[in-house]
């Protein structure tokens, strides 16, 4: 099954879309709750590079290696990816003076599907209030 989940940024899309690819950005704001956090990222942004974020409780009680390979680099408009076995695709498309963001991944059996819509909704709200922010500092 597909999910997708979306937020508007108002930002020029060259901003998001560097936000979204940088190492050090998205380690300010690739969690889904405020008791995790991205501890180290990696990317090589071209199809066929790979890029992996650290995830971890900030307890230090787990963690995991978010990680896969970009099959499609369009910038600034789309990425595509693999991770595991599963894909996404995230669509960049400006509109009157914002972006929208648009996240579509193969769910997983382990959570439900609202579980997972929840999760990566919630990153993608935070990546919307860092890079705002961002733009106001």
């Amino acid at each position: 099954m597909r999910i997708a989940v979306e937020t508007i940024v108002a930002a020029p899309i060259g901003d998001v879309w560097r936000a979204y690819t940088t190492p050090d950005d998205i380690k300010q704001w690739n969690a889904a709750s405020d008791d995790w956090h991205t501890t180290a990222a990696t990317v090589d942004l071209r199809a066929g590079g790979a890029f992996s974020s650290r995830m971890e409780a900030k307890d230090g009680s787990m963690g995991f290696d978010f990680a896969g390979t970009y099959t499609r680099v369009e910038a600034p408009q789309l990425l595509e990816y693999s991770f595991g076995d599963r894909t996404a695709q995230v669509a960049f498309t400006p509109e009157a003076g914002s972006v929208k963001v648009q996240v579509s991944f193969d769910s997983e059996d382990t959570h439900s599907v609202e579980q997972q819509r929840g999760g990566w909704q919630a990153i993608l709200d935070n990546f919307k209030r860092y890079v705002e922010a961002k733009r106001r500092s």
